[in-house]
């Protein structure tokens, strides 16, 4: 049915109806329950790939896995039966261990994510019903009112003031206007000024649409390329995928180096071939994808009962990164529940008619209710049962104006409400409380005292005034003029308690506090005083007009407070605060946070917020509270840096028993270690490494922004490579030079040394601090607790023949404990130089 509508915007809307088998009523239950069912090939934003099959499927995309397999079917054909077998096994328990975390990782951030619902209005048997977006299907009649996701490609039925930000399609920064009608079928997208697209939003207005086209049928549909493209990577990623990159070269090149060599040495092909595999699988931090999967899950988790929910994990590193943090006051700072503290006229004296006013406005407004208009509805019961609306002019934040044309019977009145200087820009007159009606000029002066008093008392004011409007049944934008000022509606919206004890937590971890705000500088600088901010120093949005780009970034970072901000410049002023190599966080709720949202490196949004701003949220608080904000940020920074816990210690380690494996193919009349012996010890130590997700963490390296440093991690890698190497080549010494160890004998040594210091090494280099200075976890302690024994006891067992080990008698095996104890005493004086060093 969708490919009958190709050109919607120009067809009749009774033809679209027909083709679309729609009414003006909406949809039957049943048509959208199979629609829902065919629909699922064409729509976007499915989770896909989540499912248990992908995922195990994905462990062996490694082109080393599958030579490895490669490698076992060979060793099957040459009846080296029992060799190929473990290889197998071992890749199978590996990559079974990589999809358990994996799929775990998927499986928590689904749940999560069901817990942030964005919802669409639509006519369901006659009937206005809220769906999930996703559930949205051609032929449905969606209900659009200002904040609200397009759910797919529509002809609008119906519209008031409706305007659209279509930048995502067009560039068109601007809001377009929309209304019904019907347009030439070879209008470019631009000029269909009676249709919607997915991918916009609802700036302002309200309306109805037929929904013509969904998913991959629509206009961004077609955008294949920006569609197929994943969003950008944040640093973490970026850090991630570099280093991964040159692991993998550094491996290829050091394993077919050690491939040729041995063959050159005339050893057998096949093993030559079998031990370069293993050593690569060995130096490779394979399970690196899928422990940072399981770590942000679960750190994801753990957000996630501090109320903070995350849609982006990778998001969770720029979290912990975060060293700016951005707000608006209005719930956040403040206490969000606005109460109605007066309503007065030019002179300061009580006003009923401001006061009924106010009320008949909030009462009719059907556009997004926000708290100040909840709070009007509140402070008192009016009847307005003699009322009725006849119009509406609905907000938009160039006027910072709604008007509502009422009418009691007899006459029609135009009631506007909003900002204090847009209302008097179209007023001619004012009138006191006692009904006295005087130019706007004689009481001008007055009208500005009152308001900067209140503002500098910190009180939100509103300006409220009418006009009659006759008989007239029509109200549009040019109708608000000649009006007259009855007065203002003073709001209290007092600080949250405690909040200067929150933005102290806040500065003990590094991250300042940037208020911006479309509230006056007075009632800015107001606020920022009483919540500690040593400097109230508000810079207004007038000021940002006039000031260059580079000016912009000297002066963000030492200014704590933006007000009477324009919905374009929260961007301009997140983006200077980044090119001053900031990490920067948003926190938004409203429609005109959504670009500020996307531009910020992490957007924060709250689950009652409109649902463009959670849709271009990273994050989403379920409180609009900053004290849940400050333990995300530390669960966040756990995160990272039990990720890179597993980055430090396996690369170090890898690294320097690979390097000494490789030096001793070359200098041994045989091989170091088997290949089994190999992927054996790979397999052990992933088991550990699988569980660091739930490790703890020393508070001070929590108390400040965390980022990826490649050097820092080159470095580390080098340093404690080398002590690797050194105590392998000791080993060596030991089991070749003092115990006279033969083949077998070397094996057994070197595997047990290998596993057991690789296994102390990592309680040793956990944490920056002295050896336990921080407990390990439970699950972390348990399973180097269980690989420690089954490494002591495999050569004792039946299965160690099937691995090529033997037991070693009480000599070798007090001997290489000297070398174990000696290799954590180093490692962990090692340590502490290490750190004193960087610290300085």
């Amino acid at each position: 049915m969708e490919s009958n509508v190709e050109v919607f915007w120009s067809q009749p809307i009774e033809d679209l109806y027909e083709a679309l088998e729609s009414s003006p009523h909406g949809l039957s239950t049943e048509q959208v329950e199979e629609r829902l069912a065919s629909a699922q090939a064409t729509r976007l934003g499915r989770k896909t790939g989540h499912s248990a099959i992908a995922i195990f499927l994905r462990q062996f995309k490694s082109p080393i896995v599958l030579l490895l397999l490669g490698a076992a079917v060979l060793a099957f054909f040459t009846q080296d039966n029992i060799d190929g077998a473990i290889i197998v096994v071992l890749l199978l328990i590996s990559s079974f261990l990589g999809f358990w975390q994996e799929h775990r990782a998927a499986h928590t951030i689904e749940k999560l994510l069901s817990m942030i619902s964005v919802t669409i209005e639509v006519l369901r048997d006659g009937a206005v019903r809220s769906v999930p977006l996703d559930d949205v299907v051609h032929g449905d009649v969606v209900v659009l009112s200002a904040g609200d996701l397009v759910p797919g490609d529509c002809r609008i039925i119906d519209s008031k003031d409706l305007f659209a930000n279509e930048a995502s399609l067009t560039g068109e920064t601007y809001p377009a206007e929309k209304s019904a009608g019907r347009v030439d079928a070879d209008s470019r997208l631009a000029l269909r000024t009676n249709s919607l697209f997915m991918g916009t939003y609802v700036v302002s207005g309200a309306g109805m649409a037929l929904l013509a086209k969904t998913g991959s049928n629509t206009e961004f549909g077609r955008i294949s390329d920006r569609l197929k493209a994943r969003p950008p990577m944040a640093e973490f990623e970026r850090g991630v995928k570099r280093f991964g990159a040159l692991l993998i070269q550094l491996i290829l090149l050091l394993t077919l180096a050690i491939f040729a060599i041995n063959v050159f040495l005339s050893r057998p092909v096949l093993d030559s071939f079998l031990f370069s595999l293993a050593l690569a699988v060995g130096m490779t931090p394979e399970l690196l994808p899928a422990i940072v999967s399981i770590n942000l899950a679960h750190g994801a988790q753990e957000m996630a009962r501090s109320k903070v929910i995350v849609k982006r994990l990778t998001a969770i590193e720029d979290f912990g990164s975060m060293n700016i943090l951005c707000t608006d006051k209005t719930g956040t700072l403040t206490e969000g529940r606005m109460r109605i503290e007066s309503a007065i006229d030019f002179d300061g004296n009580d006003s009923k008619k401001v006061l009924l006013f106010a009320y008949l406005n909030s009462s009719f407004e059907s556009g997004y209710r926000n708290p100040i208009d909840e709070a009007i509805l509140a402070s008192v019961t009016i009847d307005v049962s003699q009322y009725s609306k006849v119009d509406e002019i609905p907000f938009d934040f160039i006027r910072k104006r709604l008007s509502i044309l009422v009418t009691d019977g007899q006459s029609h009145y135009l009631v506007t409400k909003g900002a204090v200087t847009n209302v008097l820009d179209v007023c001619t007159r004012a009138e006191s409380a006692s009904g006295q009606i005087v130019p706007i000029d004689q009481v001008a002066e007055t009208i500005r005292t009152k308001y900067r008093t209140l503002s500098e008392e910190g009180y939100r004011t509103l300006g409220v005034a009418t006009v009659d409007m006759g008989a007239s049944s029509i109200a549009r934008k040019e109708s608000e003029q000649d009006m007259v000022f009855l007065g203002f509606l003073v709001i209290a919206d007092p600080p949250k308690a405690g909040m200067m004890d929150t933005l102290s937590e806040l500065r003990s971890l590094g991250i300042s506090l940037k208020v911006i705000t479309g509230d006056n500088e007075l009632v800015a600088a107001h606020i920022g005083r009483e919540i500690g901010f040593a400097e109230a120093r508000a810079v207004t949005g007038s000021s940002l007009r006039h000031m260059s780009d580079e000016a912009l970034v000297r002066l963000a970072i030492d200014v704590d407070i933006f007000a009477e901000v324009e919905p374009n410049q929260k961007e301009r002023i997140i983006m200077a605060l980044q090119h001053g190599g900031n990490v920067v966080g948003y926190i938004g709720d409203g429609i005109n946070d959504a670009s500020a949202l996307h531009t910020a490196d992490v957007g924060i949004s709250v689950d009652s917020a409109v649902d463009v701003a959670k849709e271009a949220a990273d994050i989403v608080l379920l409180e609009k509270s900053l004290e849940s904000l400050v333990q995300g940020v530390r669960d966040g920074r756990r995160t990272f840096v039990n990720t890179m816990k597993y980055i430090f210690i396996t690369v170090s380690a890898n690294f320097g028993n690979m390097f000494s494996m490789a030096a001793a193919s070359l200098l041994l009349p045989f091989l170091p270690l088997l290949p089994k012996q190999i992927l054996t010890l790979n397999v052990l130590s992933d088991m550990p490494a699988a569980t660091i997700a739930s490790d703890n963490v020393e508070a001070q390296l929590v108390a400040q922004p965390r980022r990826w440093n490649i050097r820092f991690i080159t470095l580390f890698m080098v340093v404690f490579g080398i002590i690797s190497t050194a105590f392998d080549f000791l080993t060596f010494f030991i089991l070749l030079l003092v115990i006279g160890a033969g083949e077998v004998e070397f094996q057994t040594g070197w595997f047990i040394v290998s596993m057991v210091t690789e296994l102390l090494v990592l309680l040793v280099l956990r944490d920056q601090g002295r050896l336990f200075s921080s407990r390990p976890s439970t699950y972390l302690s348990a399973a180097t607790v269980i690989v420690l024994i089954i490494t002591l006891l495999l050569p004792y067992s039946p299965l160690g023949v099937l691995f090529g080990l033997i037991p070693l008698g009480p000599l070798p095996m007090f001997l290489l404990s000297l070398v174990v104890v000696a290799y954590v005493v180093t490692t962990e004086l090692a340590k502490r130089l290490f750190y004193m060093k960087v610290k300085r």
